[in-house]
């Protein structure tokens, strides 16, 4: 059901096949290596644990039951029926909705500005861990500073109460070589130039890996999405192992029912959900689109969910035994070496391995599966990037050499815009962006709209019919009841609750950002959130006829692209539910 290269009306050149998965493990590595990143090692262990521990997992599960797993089926599904991008894919569901795919887009392009960097970080890391010593395991080094504590001797633990002041040799090396980070965000100061040649080194491996598009990328997965799961078996084991472990993983999981009243938990719960499953910006229903229409995408999805969460719990425990170790060595309670983020990467886990046997051996696994982590989640999301906008301009962008161009432009014009959050200020800018562009209500906003659009508009009952025609497997009815009712009013409520408690972002607790930093950075999620309804008007201000008229055209899929062969013509036509009964 692929489309063939085919010229164009003048008889110009042949355009590139679309392309599709060679084979359905591709799509599944691919999936999983897009929703299986960072987040679930240095964001979910630090929740669970910050949270109320296993009592965090009731509200994790219950927005993975009404948010997580319906829009992960709905995204996937609509790309696999529609066979277009993040964009188009609208225009033949609801293309009143279209701004949808804009904002999606626009949050996936603030994404690839700011994870690759984390990359940059990771590879700058791996290659001081080949060192005869590890930098962040002494006090020795230039950059130091005399209230500097090296927790890796024995003596450490002795007078601990005088190192309240101090700071840890990695929180040094972190802090004062890799980012020199300044006072504050108006001292911007110079281009860190180890990683700028560390950020370089990614973006080429990154290009590499997707300028073929589905076909590299499908090929790249298999090591990518695979290979970091026996770095994580191989931490596990060893973090298990180790003196100490046993408090850690208590700490990690020690319910704290009480918590369970606090609406802040629950507001984080979800927004972990919607980061981790990726939901909202157009990669799952790019990932989707390059399945054949008989793809058993229901039973996929199920797994895939099912993989991400059981990732999360398991990365928990490979994180919690060191840090659990760490605790144990240094006779501080664990809440004061447990953190999130790159605290916890860059930080409180090298500071781990540099008190272990063999630092260097576990310092290059620990580093070599965080490259791996968020290497296949940035080249896929720069795949479904790409995708889409090729999808809007298929005579032109699949002529030969324009995708590779496009990608190319794509990656050069995100490494640019970067290079101000790799100098001495470039930290606070990238938090910044991250927070407000990247993450939160701008994702809540867009997923709203989504499930309004398809459940609603497009139709629940007959996106329930399409995934029976496509998969021939009924879907659990509850499916129905959440994209009507229960993801829309639970994702809605989220937005408002992220609203409400809106607390102004701070850098480790201690910097407070200036107020013209909160106004742009609500302009940046304003500018996706705003082309929802922006995109909406402009339709139905262009569109002709009368109100009622534009209304009804513009909620209604548009006919098949009459180029396609006869059986793709059929399975995109509207389903009647009836026919199926």
């Amino acid at each position: 059901m692929w489309r063939k290269k085919r010229g164009t009306k003048r008889g110009q050149n042949e355009l590139e096949e679309r392309g599709h998965w060679s084979s359905k493990v591709e799509f599944l590595l691919a999936v999983a290596g897009n929703i299986v990143g960072l987040g679930n090692v240095w964001r979910f262990p630090y929740l669970c644990y910050k949270n109320g521990g296993g009592a965090f997992l009731v509200p994790y599960l219950v927005f993975v039951v009404t948010c997580g797993v319906p829009l992960f089926l709905l995204e996937t599904a609509v790309g696999q029926y529609s066979q277009e991008g993040g964009i188009t894919c609208w225009r033949k569901l609801c293309p009143l909705a279209e701004g949808i795919g804009y904002g999606g887009q626009l949050i996936r392009l603030y994404s690839c500005m700011t994870y690759i960097i984390i990359l940059s970080w990771a590879l700058f890391y791996l290659l001081f861990s080949f060192s005869a010593q590890l930098p962040w395991s002494t006090c020795e080094n230039y950059w130091n500073t005399v209230d500097c504590v090296d927790f890796t001797t024995r003596n450490h633990t002795l007078e601990g109460s005088n190192h309240t002041n101090g700071s840890s040799a990695a929180t040094e090396f972190w802090e004062r070589r890799v980012l020199n980070i300044s006072g504050g965000i108006e001292e911007i100061g110079s281009i860190r130039w180890e990683v700028l040649l560390c950020l370089i080194a990614m973006w080429i491996i990154c290009y590499f890996c997707s300028w073929k598009g589905v076909k590299s990328t499908g090929k790249v997965v298999y090591f990518t999405a695979t290979f970091p799961y026996v770095m994580l078996l191989i931490l596990l084991i060893r973090g298990l192992t180790l003196p100490g472990a046993r408090q850690g993983v208590v700490f990690y999981l020690l319910p704290e029912p009480s918590r369970l009243i606090d609406p802040q938990v629950w507001m984080e719960a979800g927004s972990q959900i919607f980061f981790s499953y990726s939901l909202g910006v157009g990669s799952l229903i790019v990932l989707g689109s390059y399945n054949p229409y008989s793809n058993n995408c229901y039973k996929d999805c199920l797994w895939l969910c099912l993989l991400n969460s059981g990732t999360s719990l398991v990365a928990g425990f490979a994180v919690f035994s060191v840090l659990g170790f760490m605790a144990h060595e240094q006779g501080v309670p664990i809440a004061e070496v447990a953190e999130s983020g790159p605290g916890l990467a860059f930080i409180a886990y090298p500071q781990a391995v540099a008190m272990m046997p063999l630092p260097q051996l576990w310092s290059i696994c620990f580093f070599f599966m965080i490259i791996l982590l968020g290497l296949d989640t940035q080249f896929v999301a720069m795949e479904a990037a790409t995708t889409s906008v090729v999808d809007m301009f298929p005579a032109v962008m699949r002529q030969a050499g324009r995708r590779e161009c496009f990608l190319l432009l794509f990656c050069l014009t995100c490494f640019f815009s970067q290079l101000i959050m790799i100098t001495d200020g470039g930290m606070y800018i990238f938090q910044a962006l991250d927070y407000y562009a990247c993450n939160g209500a701008c994702i809540l906003f867009l997923c709203v709209f989504e499930t309004l659009a398809v459940g609603w508009i497009f139709g629940a009952e007959r996106l329930y019919a399409v995934i029976v025609d496509m998969t021939g497997k009924r879907a659990n009815p509850f499916f129905k009841v959440c994209w009507l009712y229960l993801t829309p009013i639970v994702s809605l409520g989220s937005f408002i609750c992220s609203l409400v408690e809106y607390q102004p972002l701070t850098f480790n607790r201690w910097y407070v950002y200036p107020t013209w930093v909160h106004v742009m950075g609500w302009i940046l999620a304003l500018s996706s959130i705003l082309l929802v309804p922006g995109w909406a008007l402009y339709k139905l201000s262009t569109a002709t006829g009368t109100l009622s008229q534009r209304l009804h055209k513009l909620c209604w899929p548009e006919q098949p692209d009459h180029s396609l062969t006869s059986k793709e013509e059929t399975a995109l036509q509207p389903i009647n539910v009836e026919d199926l009964e």
